[in-house]
């Protein structure tokens, strides 16, 4: 719903469900909208939001849809006369106001008798606990106008769903049905949006930050809260890995410093404290080199990049599943030489083919194959393997051969400036600060994904395309350069 219709109409679902996270992130998205901090994912979101509902509009071609033209008034009127008719067709955002909330129904379909079937849909593979509050809203509204609503369920996305045919969607979404869970929160609904309306009515609320600032979403306000609050520790026992801080929190310590050693029984949350503690490095030189001793030449280092759109674009292909459209390759040679192969597909098409093609050309049919949390390039190239039977003996090979640096690293450095991570970018500035991502175009993975889909949509210009081209080949490249580098360091033999 616009922002302008949630001042005409006082709330909304979205609203509502602000306000059970938490009432200050009402109160700040009603009187001060200006102090929200921009989430650089929530676009992406928006869009594959906005992709999954249309695909579920297109497999119900007699459904009708509910313009919002000139405003949501005529929403409201449109659906009234809709349901007056007596037409019993399925509605596409379906419109209901009912106590200062108003409420767009993603599908209203017809049900037994005169009663409707009230259809929330979602582009997660499951059920969510806020789903469900969504949809009592919307119920709660819907009965209050007068509708008879027999069925409610969420409309989320069948993992289990393949691809057949180019464009046919049919079989992407399951129906959960929920009306027998939220009528306990339908009957509350009344109550909950009194209690809202009252927050907005009044000061701005308070309320200390914690897990409800990023649960069932980060909050765009997260800044605004903590911007008086009192500087914490400059080392909290959140440092420790693994969620280990929590343990202490809930004894009231938040300082690491006030954790006695002796009380750390893991072996890697002491490494963290002492590091912490003293500000000197753990470098096991030792430890990695035979960690690596075993790593055969030529050596290659892969990283992919990969996109996984919630309604498969290729046949064949899963909701979300990780579809390699790039990767970068750095194969060393015992004697130092370096060489850079890379592999960038930006025409849309499906990138598998040409993907394990040049993957089997480019790698070095013997050495190790080495990859940063290798699960995930293992994965994809298993994948490959099983979709390209002719190539699949080579990608197994080039499988078999891939070993890990990550764990390598975890168990040998650490600087306390990682602050209790080791991916890549958290242990690279402490080892090769020279290797910096701030200054790329494309600085993480998100990023790459925001980027292939801009370049494969058909709306950049040439020059904006090239633009997001040299972005990723860049980033990549930097991803298998930095674990050369990095495996050097680890090693000191540079």
């Amino acid at each position: 719903m616009s922002e302008a219709g949630a001042r005409i109409y006082g709330l909304s679902k979205s609203r509502v469900t602000a306000f059970e996270q938490c009432p200050r992130r009402l109160w700040l998205a009603v009187h001060r909208p200006d102090a929200a901090v921009h989430d650089s994912g929530a676009e992406a979101r928006f869009a594959t939001g906005h992709e999954v509902g249309e695909i579920a509009c297109r497999l119900l071609p007699e459904g009708v849809m509910i313009e919002a033209d000139p405003d949501l008034g005529a929403a409201l009127d449109a659906t009234t006369a809709h349901l007056e008719s007596g037409a019993r067709t399925p509605l596409f955002e379906a419109t209901f106001q009912h106590d200062g909330v108003l409420v767009r129904v993603d599908v209203l379909e017809p049900s037994g008798g005169a009663a409707w079937r009230m259809v929330e849909v979602k582009s997660s593979i499951r059920v969510k606990d806020y789903h469900l509050g969504d949809l009592a809203t919307q119920v709660w509204v819907a009965r209050e106008t007068g509708l008879q609503i027999a069925e409610a369920a969420v409309r989320h996305i069948d993992a289990d769903f393949v691809l057949q045919r180019e464009g046919d969607f049919s079989g992407l979404f399951a129906d959960t049905d929920c009306l027998d869970v939220i009528e306990p929160i339908v009957a509350g609904r009344s109550a909950v949006v009194r209690e809202a309306r009252d927050v907005l009515a009044g000061e701005e609320p308070e309320r200390e930050t914690g897990d409800h600032c990023s649960s069932p979403f980060p909050c765009e306000f997260r800044a605004w809260c903590d911007r008086n609050a009192p500087p914490g520790p400059e080392w909290p026992v959140t440092v420790l890995p693994r969620g280990g801080g929590k343990r202490w929190l809930a004894e009231g310590l938040a300082d690491l410093g006030d954790v006695p050693l002796d009380r750390l029984s893991n072996a890697m949350e002491q490494r963290v404290w002492r590091a912490t503690m003293s500000g000197e490095t753990w470098h096991d030189v030792q430890g990695a080199r035979r960690a690596m001793a075993g790593w055969t030449w030529p050596r290659a280092w892969l990283d992919f990049e990969t996109i996984g759109p919630a309604a498969p674009r290729w046949v064949g292909t899963r909701p979300y599943q990780q579809v390699p459209f790039q990767f970068s390759l750095h194969v060393e040679e015992e004697g130092g030489a370096v060489e850079h192969h890379e592999f960038l597909s930006l025409d849309g098409l499906d990138p598998r083919r040409a993907c394990a093609e040049a993957l089997v050309a480019l790698t070095p049919t013997t050495g190790a194959v080495i990859a940063y949390n290798a699960s995930f390039e293992r994965s994809r190239i298993t994948e490959l393997a099983a979709t390209f039977h002719d190539l699949a003996a080579s990608l197994e090979a080039i499988a078999d051969r891939i070993v890990d640096l990550l764990p390598v690293t975890r168990a040998n450095w650490y600087h306390r400036d990682q602050r209790g991570s080791w991916s890549i970018k958290a242990v690279l500035p402490t080892i090769a600060p020279e290797l910096d991502y701030a200054a790329l175009a494309v600085k993480d993975g998100g990023q790459a994904q925001e980027a292939y889909l801009e370049a494969t949509s058909g709306r950049a210009t040439p020059e904006r395309g090239q633009a997001l081209r040299h972005g990723l080949l860049k980033y990549c490249r930097r991803d298998t350069e930095a674990m050369v580098v990095l495996a050097r360091r680890l090693a000191r033999l540079n």
